[in-house]
């Protein structure tokens, strides 16, 4: 089926463009969206009759775009999770979340808007990727952890799971540290003190 795109379309062609696309896409997605209009002879006049409007109008909000993904770009978020000690998570971060907690640091972010480009299932720095138009992509990090305190270690550049290793390293210091003290004790008690008998007289 032979669409005429009214946008930059990603992977498939600038605006203007008439591509072939399968007609269950065009149908549920370009169409739907308002991205395409099926290549007729009439849409195709009809689109360059509007062509310099579509044109001005899509500068117009690719301006608005760059102006918002200045800001946006590199904008490192929290995103709070219950996760085992390992550091998995029970379940994973969805465009939803980023869209939300996006949202609530002053940011106009929309769930369609957001790709995460692998499925976010452990706690750590994550990046993904948000559309603020057809020829404007910027990229967050999110900083998924169980508490606020973790997500700032994290984001000092240790992971939890180092921090656990650390952690469980230095509590076998300690205790072979007193272990240590405890046999020095040990072998102090056995020692005879300066000027002692070291047998006893009849």
């Amino acid at each position: 089926m032979e669409v005429i795109l009214l946008e930059r379309v990603a992977k498939l062609g600038q605006m203007g463009d008439v591509v072939s696309v399968k007609p269950g896409y065009a149908r549920n997605y370009l169409l739907l969206q308002g991205k395409a209009l099926t290549a007729s002879k009439e849409n195709i006049a009809q689109f360059e009759a509007q062509k310099a409007q579509l044109e001005a109008n899509n500068l117009e909000t690719k301006k608005e775009a760059e102006a918002l993904g200045e800001k946006l770009d590199g904008q490192k978020f929290v995103v709070i999770r219950a996760a085992s000690d390992g550091g998995n998570l029970y379940g994973s971060v969805s465009p939803r979340d980023v869209s939300n907690v996006a949202t609530e640091n002053g940011f106009t972010v929309e769930r369609k808007q957001v790709i995460i480009p692998q499925p976010i299932k452990e706690l750590g720095l994550h990046t993904a990727v948000v559309t603020l138009h057809p020829e404007v992509e910027v990229e967050v990090i999110l900083n998924v952890a169980r508490s606020p305190e973790e997500a700032e270690i994290q984001a000092a550049g240790k992971s939890i799971q180092e921090l656990a290793a650390e952690e469980e390293a230095a509590a076998e210091f300690e205790i072979s540290e007193l272990f240590d003290d405890i046999g020095s004790a040990a072998d102090d008690d056995d020692a005879p003190a300066a000027g002692e008998e070291t047998s006893e007289e009849d």
